[in-house]
């Protein structure tokens, strides 16, 4: 029997509407009376119905979503994945697209706080029963959402498995995180020029199991004063980073620019310059040719 024959059927046979429904359950006909009574039995049945229903709930891969169809990351590609990211106590996990949760019970099990972004009410409802049997509930929270509206700003990580078109369209949010923020991506890069910074593959590896890692970089373009005469321009794409140094009026352009988060590493002239940009200046280290510690002030962007 269909269910929304069944439900017909128990309407019938608690208001005594029809003979039909009555035959199937043994039950004589009764005259229409008493509605109040037999409508809240029959409200109170289709809340336990529709709890039931609910807590049976289980996701299938491949079920349609808004904006993706449902695939879930294997569970060792997951612990791959908080590996690459280094995952502690003190990071805030987002994971938008959040599925089943199973990132994000992961993350909480390793002692982190996980946030979860899922369109799905089905999906939400099952990732939240699952925090809770997982014993992780108090450190994961699951909402339903549109993960493109999503506010992802405290985030310390991000763990993803969305299509290269849903990540370049969210690239301008994830470049505004913290600088050191890392996001994990399951098998699809962002692109648009952003190259991973961490490229790695979990074992065994049989589908869906490239995991490729980007760490937001400081944003380091400007104008730098190093000292009396010695100054920086700098160019950036992303982590990498272009430009030319100045001393003395002798103009050198700088090799092997890039950027790792905070942290900064630049050539020039046989000496390689490693530091950590913080705002409007960054200092560091020397060494090659000549060693020595060096500071520098942003002036202009």
């Amino acid at each position: 029997m269909s269910a929304s024959l069944f439900v017909m059927d128990v309407y019938a046979y608690y208001t005594g509407h029809t003979a039909g429904a009555a035959r199937r359950y043994n039950r004589p006909p009764t005259r229409i009376g008493h509605y109040v009574k037999r409508l809240l039995s029959l409200l109170g049945l289709l809340f336990f119905i529709g709890t039931a229903v609910a807590q049976t709930f289980k996701p299938t891969p491949g079920m349609p979503g808004k904006d993706v169809v449902w695939i879930p990351t294997p569970n060792h590609a997951v612990e791959k994945m908080l590996d690459m990211a280094k995952v502690t106590a003190q990071d805030f996990v987002i994971d938008l697209g959040s599925g089943d949760g199973r990132n994000l019970i992961a993350a909480a099990k390793r002692g982190a706080r996980a946030h979860g972004v899922e369109y799905n009410p089905d999906l939400v409802e099952y990732s939240r029963r699952a925090a809770a049997q997982a014993g992780v509930a108090d450190k994961v929270t699951i909402v339903q959402g549109d993960m493109f509206a999503a506010d992802i700003s405290q985030a310390t990580v991000m763990m993803l498995f969305l299509l290269p078109n849903h990540l370049n369209k969210l690239a301008p949010t994830f470049l505004k995180l913290r600088p050191g923020t890392r996001i994990v991506s399951n098998t699809y890069e962002i692109g648009g020029g952003w190259e991973p910074d961490v490229v790695e593959q979990a074992q065994p590896c049989l589908s869906w199991c490239s995991m490729v890692m980007y760490v937001v970089p400081a944003r380091a373009a400007g104008s730098w004063r190093l000292g009396e005469d010695e100054w920086l321009w700098l160019e950036q794409r992303y982590q990498e980073l272009f430009g030319t140094y100045r001393i003395g009026g002798v103009d050198v352009a700088i090799e092997n620019g890039r950027l790792l988060g905070e942290e900064i590493r630049f050539t020039v002239n046989q000496v390689e310059y490693v530091g950590r940009v913080s705002g409007n200046s960054m200092s560091g280290s020397a060494k090659g040719r000549v060693s020595r510690e060096w500071r520098a002030t942003r002036t202009s962007e």
